[in-house]
This record gives C-alpha cells, sequence and structure tokens, in this order.
C-alpha cells in the first residue's frame, strides 16, 4: 500500500505564523506537526509515502524529512500548484500510486489512542477490496463531511459541511482506498467552490458498497489543527499526555524500529544527531533498552 500527507495550502487562518512557512512545519509541542500525520501512516505499515505541498514549501520538507531512509521508510515529495480540493491528491500522486491501494492522511491531523495500530493495520487489510474512513463525534459536525448511519449503524449517507447534520460524527482526515481511487477521483466533479471534494470521492464507494465507515470511540483523540487555538490545544493535548505517562509520542525512529525497519545502531546514530533534547534521549533510552519497545496492539 502507498500512502499520501497532503500537506498543501496557505494556511491563512493561522496568518502571521505561516506567512514564511507551512502550517505543517508549525511545532505542536515538541514536534513539526508533520511527524504526527507521518507516524500514523508508518504505524499502518505503509513506506512508500508522497508528501504533497506547494513550490515554496516543499523544499523546506525534503530539508526536515529527506529520502526517509533515516525511519525505514522511502518519501517522495510532489508540488500542489493550487489547492483544489483533498480528492486532488489523487490526481496528482497517479504515478506514484501506480494502481496501489492508497491512504491520505490530512498534514494537521493528529490521531492518537489505544488500539490506534489494529484499527488501522484492519483498514490496511480491507483495502483490496474496500476504503475505509474514520467518524469521530464532534459537537459542530456542520463545519465537516457528516455520515449518518441507519438503526444498524450502518452508513447511509455522506453530506459535506450540512447545515442541519444528521449526526454528530465527522469523517476525519484519515482515508484509506483500494486500487480503485485513482480512477474513482478522476470522476469527482469541481463542487460549487471549484474543488475536488473528498466527500464526493467517498460517496462513490459508498454508492458502490464498498466504504466501511468506523467509528473512534471514547478512548481516542482526533485533532485538526487548523485554527489558532486548535493549534495550541493540540500542543497542551500532547504535552498532557506526554507529561502523564512520561514518554513521547510520535516519535519516528522509535516506530520504525519497532516495525523492524531499522537497526538498533540508527537509533543510537539519532539520539547522538538530536543531542540532549527529550527527543534525542528519548531515543538513546529505547536503543539501550532502557524502555521496552511498544506492542504492536
Amino acid at each position: 500500500m502507498k500512502g499520501i500527507i497532503l500537506a498543501g495550502g496557505s494556511g491563512t487562518r493561522l496568518y502571521p505564523l505561516t506567512t514564511v512557512t507551512s502550517k505543517q512545519l508549525l511545532p505542536v509541542y515538541d514536534k513539526p506537526m508533520i511527524y504526527y500525520p507521518l507516524s500514523v501512516l508508518m504505524m499502518a505499515g505503509i513506506k512508500d509515502i508522497l508528501i504533497i505541498s506547494t513550490p515554496h514549501d516543499l523544499p523546506n520538507f525534503h530539508n526536515l524529512l529527506g529520502d526517509g531512509s533515516r525511519y525505514g521508510v522511502h518519501l517522495s515529495y510532489k508540488v500542489q500548484p493550487r489547492p483544489e480540493g483533498l480528492a486532488q491528491a489523487f490526481v496528482l500522486g497517479e504515478e506514484f500510486i501506480a494502481g496501489e491501494p492508497c491512504a491520505l492522511v490530512l498534514g494537521d491531523n493528529i490521531f492518537y489512542g489505544n488500539g490506534l495500530r489494529s484499527l488501522l493495520l484492519r483498514a490496511v487489510s480491507a483495502s483490496e477490496q474496500h476504503a475505509t474512513v474514520f467518524g469521530y463525534y464532534v459537537d459542530d459536525p456542520e463545519r465537516y463531511g457528516v455520515v449518518e448511519f441507519d438503526e444498524n449503524n450502518h452508513a447511509v449517507s455522506i453530506v459535506e459541511k450540512p447545515e442541519h447534520p444528521a449526526s454528530n460524527y465527522a469523517v476525519t482526515g484519515l482515508y484509506f482506498y483500494d486500487a480503485r481511487v485513482t480512477e474513482f477521483a478522476k470522476e469527482v466533479k469541481p463542487s460549487a467552490r471549484g474543488e475536488l471534494e473528498i466527500t464526493d470521492l467517498n460517496r462513490i464507494y459508498l454508492e458502490d458498497e464498498s466504504l466501511n465507515v468506523t467509528t473512534l470511540g471514547r478512548g481516542y483523540a482526533w485533532l485538526d489543527t487548523g485554527t489558532m487555538d486548535s493549534l495550541y490545544e493540540a500542543g497542551e493535548f500532547v504535552r498532557t499526555v506526554q507529561r502523564a505517562q512520561g514518554l513521547p509520542i510520535s516519535v519516528l525512529e522509535e516506530i520504525a524500529f519497532e516495525n523492524g525497519w531499522i537497526e538498533r545502531d540508527r537509533l543510537f546514530e539519532a539520539a547522538k544527531r538530536y543531542g540532549k533534547s527529550p527527543y534525542g534521549l528519548h531515543l538513546r533510552d529505547v536503543a539501550e533498552r532502557r524502555i521496552i519497545s511498544r506492542p504492536k496492539d
């Protein structure tokens, strides 16, 4: 399976912070924002990943992440000349996808929860013939694509930013699709605001009876960091979780090590690179076996 991180857009809601840099490069507590969605794809076992961003910001992503080899993955980069909807990622990434199943995660989304890896791996397994999206309970569903369920909790409709939402379950910014995704994405027509809406792509799968909607329960957190308040709250969330458990989250080299993608000596190299920062000290603890590698739940 391939993976795409969509990290484009101008981030106008975060001006002046984003006047000179991408919002996905802003810090969320102690790590660049893009570390969090990248960690999700890595936990799903996805090694071949495309990062899509603006012509101005793409070199900075490359400077930060390189070719991905130090994380045990292969990173490619693609320019998005203009932000024309989330489904555009599959049109821009057609050559990269090359007829395989593909996951998409938005570069400003954070996911956290015990058992998340298991949900991700099930979505990957289902992508042979189905698409999987995740529903999350929100207080303001009118801001999102909203899922309507029948009495058996099966999804029957998805509506983008409805005036009268049929439920409080929003579709999050994480999507898994089968090999038909590029073909279906080409069928999506621009909406009234001139964008290729991801909701319309999901609706194609829903009408094909091949869309799985998995709801994230109370043990999970989904954070969309597109506004000033939500960016601050995401940083506070990460800080609170890390202080409570005494361990950092979304540590890319640690995930790569758990997946068997890099050897222990690479952890030592990374620890040396990051020095006495909490990130570097944590990697040294993992490398020296002071911290037991997390189970693949």
